[in-house]
Protein backbone atom coordinates (compact mmCIF):
# COMPACT_ATOMS: atom_id res chain seq x y z
CA UNK A 1 0.00 0.00 0.00
CA UNK A 2 3.02 2.24 1.07
CA UNK A 3 4.33 1.65 -2.90
CA UNK A 4 0.64 2.36 -4.23
CA UNK A 5 0.81 5.87 -2.37
CA UNK A 6 3.97 7.01 -3.53
CA UNK A 7 4.07 5.89 -6.81
CA UNK A 8 0.47 7.67 -6.84
CA UNK A 9 2.11 11.10 -5.82
CA UNK A 10 4.54 10.60 -8.21
CA UNK A 11 2.52 10.68 -11.03
CA UNK A 12 -0.09 13.46 -9.92
CA UNK A 13 2.94 15.20 -9.80
CA UNK A 14 2.97 16.58 -6.39
CA UNK A 15 4.85 19.20 -4.93
CA UNK A 16 7.00 16.42 -2.56
CA UNK A 17 6.79 13.43 -1.35
CA UNK A 18 8.29 12.47 2.10
CA UNK A 19 9.03 9.22 2.04
CA UNK A 20 9.20 7.55 5.77
CA UNK A 21 7.63 3.74 5.01
CA UNK A 22 9.39 0.99 7.54
CA UNK A 23 11.31 -1.16 5.19
CA UNK A 24 10.31 -4.03 7.35
CA UNK A 25 6.88 -5.32 6.17
CA UNK A 26 6.06 -7.85 9.13
CA UNK A 27 7.52 -8.56 12.15
CA UNK A 28 7.01 -12.49 13.67
CA UNK A 29 9.06 -12.03 16.78
CA UNK A 30 12.68 -12.35 16.44
CA UNK A 31 11.76 -12.93 12.24
CA UNK A 32 11.33 -9.77 10.11
CA UNK A 33 10.27 -9.74 6.96
CA UNK A 34 11.46 -6.83 5.09
CA UNK A 35 10.38 -5.46 1.60
CA UNK A 36 13.71 -5.58 0.03
CA UNK A 37 13.94 -9.09 1.27
CA UNK A 38 10.26 -10.07 -0.13
CA UNK A 39 11.06 -8.56 -3.54
CA UNK A 40 14.57 -9.83 -3.84
CA UNK A 41 13.15 -13.22 -3.38
CA UNK A 42 9.90 -12.40 -5.99
CA UNK A 43 12.49 -11.59 -8.52
CA UNK A 44 14.36 -14.83 -8.07
CA UNK A 45 10.67 -16.63 -8.15
CA UNK A 46 9.16 -15.06 -11.11
CA UNK A 47 12.71 -15.28 -12.83
CA UNK A 48 12.09 -19.73 -12.07
CA UNK A 49 8.98 -19.62 -14.08
CA UNK A 50 10.19 -17.64 -16.79
CA UNK A 51 12.89 -20.19 -17.35
CA UNK A 52 10.63 -23.12 -17.17
CA UNK A 53 8.20 -21.86 -19.38
CA UNK A 54 11.65 -21.13 -21.89
CA UNK A 55 12.43 -24.71 -21.30
CA UNK A 56 9.19 -26.33 -21.80
CA UNK A 57 8.76 -24.03 -25.31
CA UNK A 58 12.06 -25.12 -26.79
CA UNK A 59 12.23 -29.28 -25.21
CA UNK A 60 15.14 -29.03 -22.38
CA UNK A 61 15.94 -30.91 -19.79
CA UNK A 62 13.55 -29.20 -16.65
CA UNK A 63 15.68 -31.21 -14.38
CA UNK A 64 18.13 -28.84 -14.58
CA UNK A 65 16.81 -26.01 -13.56
CA UNK A 66 16.66 -26.60 -9.97
CA UNK A 67 20.26 -26.63 -10.08
CA UNK A 68 20.05 -23.34 -12.29
CA UNK A 69 18.01 -21.58 -9.71
CA UNK A 70 20.35 -22.14 -7.34
CA UNK A 71 23.50 -21.21 -9.57
CA UNK A 72 21.93 -17.99 -9.87
CA UNK A 73 21.07 -17.39 -6.36
CA UNK A 74 24.25 -18.03 -5.17
CA UNK A 75 26.78 -16.62 -7.74
CA UNK A 76 24.05 -13.17 -7.69
CA UNK A 77 24.61 -13.28 -3.47
CA UNK A 78 29.23 -13.68 -3.70
CA UNK A 79 29.09 -11.37 -7.00
CA UNK A 80 26.78 -8.56 -5.53
CA UNK A 81 28.41 -8.89 -2.12
CA UNK A 82 32.00 -8.89 -3.36
CA UNK A 83 31.72 -5.91 -5.49
CA UNK A 84 29.75 -4.05 -2.52
CA UNK A 85 33.10 -4.63 -0.70
CA UNK A 86 36.05 -4.17 -3.00
CA UNK A 87 34.49 -1.36 -5.70
CA UNK A 88 32.98 0.87 -3.04
CA UNK A 89 34.71 0.22 0.00
CA UNK A 90 38.02 -1.61 -0.58
CA UNK A 91 39.79 -0.37 2.27
CA UNK A 92 37.49 -0.94 5.40
CA UNK A 93 37.18 -4.28 3.85
CA UNK A 94 40.55 -5.09 3.50
CA UNK A 95 41.47 -3.97 6.82
CA UNK A 96 39.06 -6.40 8.42
CA UNK A 97 37.95 -9.06 6.05
CA UNK A 98 35.50 -11.43 7.98
CA UNK A 99 33.40 -8.06 7.53
CA UNK A 100 32.97 -9.74 4.31
CA UNK A 101 30.59 -12.41 5.95
CA UNK A 102 28.04 -9.72 7.58
CA UNK A 103 25.89 -9.91 4.82
CA UNK A 104 23.20 -9.10 6.78
CA UNK A 105 24.03 -5.87 8.03
CA UNK A 106 23.28 -5.07 3.79
CA UNK A 107 25.56 -4.34 1.02
CA UNK A 108 25.07 -5.35 -2.31
CA UNK A 109 26.25 -4.16 -5.52
CA UNK A 110 24.78 -5.00 -9.16
CA UNK A 111 27.73 -4.76 -11.01
CA UNK A 112 29.62 -7.13 -9.06
CA UNK A 113 26.14 -9.61 -9.19
CA UNK A 114 27.03 -9.30 -13.22
CA UNK A 115 29.89 -10.37 -12.91
CA UNK A 116 28.67 -13.38 -10.28
CA UNK A 117 26.01 -14.52 -12.62
CA UNK A 118 28.69 -14.44 -15.73
CA UNK A 119 30.43 -16.88 -13.80
CA UNK A 120 28.07 -18.68 -12.14
CA UNK A 121 26.41 -19.26 -15.91
CA UNK A 122 29.82 -20.54 -17.43
CA UNK A 123 30.16 -22.96 -14.89
CA UNK A 124 26.81 -24.37 -15.00
CA UNK A 125 27.00 -24.62 -18.68
CA UNK A 126 29.90 -26.67 -18.55
CA UNK A 127 28.11 -29.30 -17.07
CA UNK A 128 24.68 -28.81 -19.44
CA UNK A 129 25.39 -30.50 -22.47
CA UNK A 130 22.89 -28.97 -25.37
CA UNK A 131 23.34 -25.05 -23.28
CA UNK A 132 25.71 -23.06 -24.98
CA UNK A 133 27.20 -20.03 -22.98
CA UNK A 134 25.48 -17.38 -25.13
CA UNK A 135 22.23 -20.02 -25.16
CA UNK A 136 21.90 -19.59 -21.44
CA UNK A 137 23.15 -15.63 -20.79
CA UNK A 138 20.26 -14.71 -23.83
CA UNK A 139 17.47 -16.52 -21.45
CA UNK A 140 18.72 -15.61 -18.48
CA UNK A 141 19.00 -11.87 -19.04
CA UNK A 142 15.36 -11.62 -19.30
CA UNK A 143 15.23 -12.69 -15.37
CA UNK A 144 17.85 -10.72 -14.39
CA UNK A 145 16.80 -7.61 -16.16
CA UNK A 146 12.84 -8.24 -13.93
CA UNK A 147 14.96 -8.96 -11.10
CA UNK A 148 16.78 -5.43 -11.00
CA UNK A 149 13.72 -3.87 -11.18
CA UNK A 150 12.06 -5.28 -8.16
CA UNK A 151 15.77 -5.15 -5.90
CA UNK A 152 15.51 -1.13 -6.93
CA UNK A 153 12.08 -0.50 -5.58
CA UNK A 154 13.41 -2.83 -2.59
CA UNK A 155 16.18 -0.13 -2.43
CA UNK A 156 13.75 2.56 -2.46
CA UNK A 157 11.70 0.77 0.56
CA UNK A 158 15.16 0.67 2.47
CA UNK A 159 15.92 4.93 1.73
CA UNK A 160 19.21 3.92 0.15
CA UNK A 161 21.32 4.53 -2.82
CA UNK A 162 18.99 8.19 -2.90
CA UNK A 163 19.80 10.76 -5.48
CA UNK A 164 21.16 13.67 -5.59
CA UNK A 165 19.34 17.39 -4.37
CA UNK A 166 16.77 17.90 -7.03
CA UNK A 167 14.32 20.81 -8.06
CA UNK A 168 11.64 18.61 -9.60
CA UNK A 169 8.15 17.91 -9.24
CA UNK A 170 8.26 14.54 -8.51
CA UNK A 171 11.22 14.91 -6.07
CA UNK A 172 11.48 13.12 -2.74
CA UNK A 173 12.00 13.58 0.78
CA UNK A 174 13.65 10.44 2.12
CA UNK A 175 12.49 11.07 6.03
CA UNK A 176 14.99 8.82 7.48
CA UNK A 177 17.88 10.00 5.20
CA UNK A 178 17.83 13.78 5.59
CA UNK A 179 14.96 16.54 4.87
CA UNK A 180 16.60 17.38 1.48
CA UNK A 181 14.00 16.71 -1.56
CA UNK A 182 15.93 14.51 -4.10
CA UNK A 183 15.81 12.60 -7.06
CA UNK A 184 13.98 9.00 -6.44
CA UNK A 185 16.91 7.13 -8.27
CA UNK A 186 16.14 3.84 -7.54
CA UNK A 187 12.51 4.65 -9.36
CA UNK A 188 14.08 5.52 -12.47
CA UNK A 189 16.22 2.58 -12.37
CA UNK A 190 13.77 0.37 -11.55
CA UNK A 191 11.37 1.65 -14.23
CA UNK A 192 14.43 1.56 -17.04
CA UNK A 193 15.00 -2.01 -16.03
CA UNK A 194 11.35 -3.07 -16.37
CA UNK A 195 11.35 -1.56 -19.93
CA UNK A 196 14.10 -3.32 -20.83
CA UNK A 197 12.80 -6.62 -19.27
CA UNK A 198 9.54 -5.75 -21.55
CA UNK A 199 11.90 -5.56 -25.00
CA UNK A 200 13.81 -8.46 -23.84
CA UNK A 201 10.81 -10.69 -23.09
CA UNK A 202 8.85 -9.48 -26.00
CA UNK A 203 11.67 -10.09 -28.09
CA UNK A 204 11.83 -13.28 -27.20
CA UNK A 205 7.92 -14.29 -27.44
CA UNK A 206 8.07 -13.32 -31.22
CA UNK A 207 11.53 -14.77 -32.23
CA UNK A 208 11.82 -17.78 -29.71
CA UNK A 209 14.91 -20.26 -30.30
CA UNK A 210 15.29 -18.42 -33.81
CA UNK A 211 16.81 -15.31 -32.13
CA UNK A 212 20.52 -14.49 -32.81
CA UNK A 213 22.71 -15.80 -30.08
CA UNK A 214 23.96 -13.23 -28.26
CA UNK A 215 21.90 -10.58 -29.13
CA UNK A 216 19.24 -10.50 -26.01
CA UNK A 217 22.79 -10.71 -23.82
CA UNK A 218 23.58 -7.66 -25.76
CA UNK A 219 21.17 -5.51 -25.48
CA UNK A 220 20.56 -5.94 -21.69
CA UNK A 221 24.38 -5.19 -21.52
CA UNK A 222 23.65 -1.78 -23.77
CA UNK A 223 20.84 -0.70 -22.56
CA UNK A 224 21.06 -1.72 -18.61
CA UNK A 225 24.43 -0.22 -18.41
CA UNK A 226 23.55 2.61 -20.43
CA UNK A 227 21.06 3.79 -18.16
CA UNK A 228 23.19 3.01 -14.99
CA UNK A 229 25.46 5.43 -16.68
CA UNK A 230 23.40 8.27 -17.57
CA UNK A 231 20.93 7.88 -14.26
CA UNK A 232 24.88 7.66 -11.37
CA UNK A 233 24.77 11.58 -12.77
CA UNK A 234 21.99 12.27 -10.49
CA UNK A 235 22.86 9.53 -7.49
CA UNK A 236 24.61 10.41 -4.68
CA UNK A 237 28.19 9.55 -4.56
CA UNK A 238 28.82 6.16 -2.66
CA UNK A 239 32.49 5.78 -2.53
CA UNK A 240 34.35 7.74 -0.53
CA UNK A 241 37.28 7.30 -2.38
CA UNK A 242 36.28 8.31 -5.47
CA UNK A 243 34.74 11.62 -4.54
CA UNK A 244 36.83 13.93 -6.57
CA UNK A 245 36.40 11.35 -9.13
CA UNK A 246 35.44 13.18 -12.82
CA UNK A 247 33.00 9.88 -13.00
CA UNK A 248 31.26 7.71 -10.37
CA UNK A 249 32.41 4.17 -9.75
CA UNK A 250 28.97 2.81 -10.63
CA UNK A 251 29.54 5.12 -13.95
CA UNK A 252 33.34 3.47 -14.73
CA UNK A 253 32.42 0.09 -13.86
CA UNK A 254 29.46 0.69 -16.86
CA UNK A 255 31.73 1.23 -19.54
CA UNK A 256 33.20 -2.19 -20.15
CA UNK A 257 29.93 -3.67 -19.79
CA UNK A 258 28.30 -1.64 -22.67
CA UNK A 259 31.33 -2.15 -25.08
CA UNK A 260 30.52 -6.30 -24.54
CA UNK A 261 27.12 -5.52 -25.06
CA UNK A 262 28.06 -3.78 -28.25
CA UNK A 263 30.31 -6.53 -29.32
CA UNK A 264 27.78 -9.16 -28.74
CA UNK A 265 24.80 -7.40 -30.97
CA UNK A 266 27.43 -7.01 -33.88
CA UNK A 267 28.46 -10.29 -33.24
CA UNK A 268 24.58 -11.45 -33.47
CA UNK A 269 24.01 -9.38 -36.51
CA UNK A 270 26.94 -11.30 -38.56
CA UNK A 271 25.96 -14.40 -37.61
CA UNK A 272 22.29 -14.28 -38.15
CA UNK A 273 22.31 -15.26 -41.76
CA UNK A 274 25.24 -18.01 -40.73
CA UNK A 275 22.58 -19.20 -38.66
CA UNK A 276 19.88 -19.76 -40.78
CA UNK A 277 22.12 -21.49 -43.33
CA UNK A 278 23.52 -23.85 -40.11
CA UNK A 279 19.53 -24.63 -39.20
CA UNK A 280 17.96 -24.56 -35.63
CA UNK A 281 21.07 -25.88 -34.41
CA UNK A 282 23.06 -22.53 -34.40
CA UNK A 283 19.68 -20.82 -33.81
CA UNK A 284 18.83 -21.92 -30.21
CA UNK A 285 22.80 -22.52 -29.16
CA UNK A 286 23.05 -26.15 -29.25
CA UNK A 287 25.33 -27.55 -31.49
CA UNK A 288 24.57 -28.90 -35.11
CA UNK A 289 24.33 -32.88 -35.32
CA UNK A 290 27.99 -34.13 -34.86
CA UNK A 291 29.04 -30.85 -33.89
CA UNK A 292 30.77 -29.52 -30.62
CA UNK A 293 28.70 -27.08 -28.36
CA UNK A 294 30.13 -23.68 -28.87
Amino acid sequence: MSLVLALSALVAAEPMLVWNADPVLLSLGPVMIRWYGLLFASGFLIGFFICKSIFVREGKDLADLDRLLITMIVSTLVGARLGHCFFYHPDYYLSAPWKLLEIWKGGLASHGAAIGIAIGLWLYKRKTPGQSYLWILDRMVICVALGGSFIRIGNFFNSEIIGTPANVPWAVVFARFDDVPRHPAQLYESASYFTIFILLATLYRRRGPAIAPGLLSGLFLTLVFTARFLIEFVKRRQADYAMDFPLRVGQMLSIIPVLIGIALIAHALRSRGRGAADGRGAADGTAPRGGASS
